[in-house]
């Protein structure tokens, strides 16, 4: 079996002087990360190795999730899941090692939230449902792989074994705009 974490980045500042590239986190969007890092933790959930987009705040979301685990977890950016299509990061993930058996990955949306969708063939139908109707700001998907070989990965190919946002953790309404 192989797991992915597909972790949308925290939410971030409107601006920044030096572009969309280099938006940090705002304070919430550092707890969120955290939160879910907690969450990951909590649920006996630690991935192998961590890839993070190249964007300032998919590195920090990186940073304040990875905070949560108490032994050091192999981590690398990738240039290129920055504003990646789906299609793009799937063909990403078929090249991970096949010594990794969870995968954290930290990116954007829509390719994050589209990827998801497009992934998940089965799950619990209310998960589901939220999972593809939005995908907010640090909103993890787990997603479980019933193959040998991340190449092996496809479309409806995996169950989504949770879909986590940091309102459902907070315990606050799913409407929240971010």
């Amino acid at each position: 079996m192989r797991r992915l974490l597909l972790l949308r980045h925290g939410k971030v500042d409107r601006h920044s002087a030096g572009g969309d590239r280099e938006r940090p986190l705002t304070r919430r969007g550092e707890e969120d990360a955290r939160r879910i890092g907690e969450f990951l933790t909590n649920s006996g959930i630690t991935p192998d190795l961590a890839v993070a987009s190249n964007a300032r705040r998919a590195k920090q979301t990186l940073e304040r999730t990875l905070e949560a685990f108490p032994a050091h977890v192999t981590h690398l950016i990738e240039n290129t899941i920055y504003l990646a299509s789906s299609g793009h990061l799937l063909e990403v993930l078929r090249q991970t090692p096949d010594k990794v058996q969870t995968l954290l990955a930290v990116g954007h949306n829509p390719g994050f939230g589209e990827l998801a969708a497009i992934l998940a063939g089965s799950g619990e139908p209310q998960e589901l449902e939220l999972m593809r109707s939005k995908y907010p700001t640090a909103a993890l998907a787990i997603l479980d792989f019933d193959v040998t070989n991340w190449s092996e990965i496809n479309a409806a190919a995996a169950r989504l074994h949770k879909f986590i946002t940091p309102a459902i953790l907070r315990g606050e309404p799913l409407d929240d705009p971010d």
